[in-house]
């Protein structure tokens, strides 16, 4: 996850429950041996991993286009401290953009608007 991590945007897809993928860019940044990106927290990809955490990533631009192969992972829906980690990161790999981008979303959302989704390597069976 490392790898993905360092990129700039990562596809992340999820999957409907009757297994359709949908995919969706977003930023990323790392976090140890995980991936970890930041979403409201009422968006339907939020609503998927509760049903189901497999999902795929790979690198891509900002406009979803695919540069790299897509690796199976596991999602975790973070707590708030586990959210307001994510968000520490996000800023801190994106400067002032990123800093903007969240203070924005603060303004629209408040503090618990948002979610941080922690990206694990697909887990032992």
């Amino acid at each position: 996850m490392r790898d993905l991590a360092a990129a700039q945007y990562v596809l992340l897809t999820t999957f409907r429950k009757d297994g359709t993928p949908v995919d969706t860019p977003l930023w990323v940044a790392p976090d140890g041996d995980a991936a970890v990106v930041w979403t409201p927290r009422e968006s339907w990809k939020v609503r998927r991993i509760r049903h189901t955490p497999r999902v795929t990533v790979a690198e891509c631009d900002v406009r979803g286009n695919v540069r790299g192969d897509s690796v199976s992972a596991h999602a975790e829906l973070l707590d708030d401290a586990g959210s307001d980690h994510v968000r520490t990161l996000v800023a801190r790999k994106y400067g002032i953009l990123g800093r903007l981008t969240l203070f924005g979303s603060r303004v629209r959302r408040g503090r618990t608007g948002t979610i941080g989704i922690r990206i694990t390597g697909e887990p032992a069976a």
